[in-house]
């Protein structure tokens, strides 16, 4: 089990990892290795995560997610497969935990009597700079 929050806790049958060899360099080693990890986490279909939690987190996914709203992460920066493995799953347990937090509904304002006349006034005032800037008439 790998937990989230106190009350949320992800199974670990519900991960799929593979292991990948690792791209850029690193001479004999990389091309011999598969330290890379590519972590697959089926969002959607998790029994574990509420409903609403499930909606947030493919607002927040973005495109880790794919079209069947399996979340893929891929783990690549440490030169150990456990430390890629690590990596990953703390990646994961972030962009759930981020998704766990209902967002605080924006409440509509109006703009103050006060604002209004300011922003007015800095209008008119900008209408009289250019409106000086024409050529004398005759009067002039």
């Amino acid at each position: 089990m790998i937990p989230v929050t106190d009350t949320l806790s992800i199974e670990d049958d519900e991960i799929g990892e593979k292991f990948v060899r690792a791209s850029g360099p690193g001479g004999q080693h990389v091309n011999t290795s598969s330290s890379a990890v590519e972590l697959r986490f089926d969002a959607r279909n998790s029994p574990s995560l509420p409903d609403e939690v499930k909606q947030r987190l493919e607002a927040i996914a973005g495109s880790r997610m794919n079209q069947e709203g399996v979340i893929v992460i891929f783990a690549q920066s440490h030169r150990s497969q456990e430390m890629n493995r690590q990596d990953a799953r703390a990646r994961l347990v972030e962009l759930i935990e981020r998704a766990t937090h209902r967002p605080k509904p924006r409440k509509k304002t109006r703009p103050t009597y006060a604002s209004k006349l300011k922003r007015l006034e800095g209008k008119s005032k900008r209408s009289d700079v250019k409106a000086k800037r024409g050529r004398p008439g005759r009067d002039d």
